[in-house]
């Protein structure tokens, strides 16, 4: 088991680093991308753009800059906006990575409960009215996109409804952090999680239903009842264990992109300054160290999740585990 993390752990510092490479010529190498025009301003001199790339070290060879930016991003910590003059990148994201954390962590919560919860009676109530009952909630909460069901959460808990005793408890658009006022956090993020995590829990639901029933026929599990085992302990310790490896598998891949960025969408409808809007304002300003880093910053988180997915695989399952 440990050579299978320490093999995971190498490979995922190989595709972080391939990942950097490819994100920087995308955005530094792309045909018609100069940042030091656009940071020269309108109608710029050519000795203008030519000062700015000297001081920027975009007049040096590609392999050099992709170091000197490399560098200032991971050891000295030093990398600058180009947009927003001496603005330092590193403590931007830094400072806005609790917020999608926290928006991700709580929202990641609700739906691996629920989902479970909905799962396991779903496939526990087949044959009956409520299984129907149970995927078609499921399905709505699927077909509802975030921003279309934040904004009516919005319409409803901060304008028509807000006066009302069941919405008067929560406070304008924003976010609070943590460790100044512990109850505002949770009021400032309280509907954003509901919402970010409704999406999730039907697709959730339906996927962990499915498995449930396929599983239920295996070897092990007709093993297990041959021994007189109850039906719930079979079905809690043998066939959710096992049909829970395509829920985790899921879980990584989404739980990676929403900290690294893809809950962009919650975070803008709800006014929360987390890395996805970060990333989107940067998008418009064409801020490219912004970028660069934001989106290696996305890489990490997917790509570091996802090796700890295949540890929980192994754990899981044990016919994945290497030999």
């Amino acid at each position: 088991m440990l050579a299978f993390v320490v093999r995971r752990t190498l490979a995922t510092l190989v595709v972080l680093l391939a990942i950097t490479i490819l994100v920087f010529l995308i955005f530094f190498h792309t045909p018609g991308v100069d940042p030091a025009r656009k940071m020269a301003g309108r109608n710029p001199s050519p000795a203008t753009i030519s000062a700015i790339k000297h001081a920027y070290g975009l007049d040096r060879p590609l392999p050099v800059q992709y170091v000197i930016l490399m560098k200032k991003l991971f050891i000295s910590r030093d990398l600058t906006s180009y947009t927003n003059q001496g603005e330092l990148v590193v403590p931007t994201i830094v400072a806005a990575t609790p917020v999608t954390l926290s928006l991700v962590f709580g929202a990641a919560i609700i739906w691996v409960v629920v989902a479970v919860v909905m799962g396991l009676a779903a496939a526990v109530l087949r044959g009956t009215v409520f299984d129907p009952i149970l995927m078609m909630i499921a399905l709505i909460g699927i077909s509802m996109p975030v921003f279309w069901l934040g904004e009516m959460a919005n319409l409803i808990t901060q304008s028509r409804y807000h006066d009302s005793f069941l919405f008067s408890w929560v406070p304008p658009l924003g976010y609070t952090p943590f460790a100044s006022d512990p109850a505002m956090w949770f009021k400032h993020l309280v509907i954003p999680w509901l919402v970010l995590s409704a999406l999730y829990i039907g697709l959730y639901a339906r996927v962990l239903r499915a498995e449930l029933l396929e599983n239920e026929h295996e070897d092990y599990v007709r093993t297990a009842r041959a021994k007189g085992l109850s039906e719930r302990r079979v079905l809690l310790r043998h066939t959710l264990r096992t049909s829970m490896i395509t829920f985790v598998s899921l879980f990584g891949l989404d739980f990676g992109v929403l900290v690294g960025g893809g809950a962009l969408l919650a975070e803008v409808v709800f006014g929360l300054p987390g890395v996805g809007l970060l990333t989107y304002q940067s998008l418009t300003s064409l801020d490219l160290p912004v970028i660069m880093a934001t989106v290696i910053y996305g890489a990490f988180f997917i790509v570091v999740v996802n090796a700890m997915v295949d540890v929980a695989y192994a754990w899981l399952d044990p016919r994945v585990r290497p030999a």
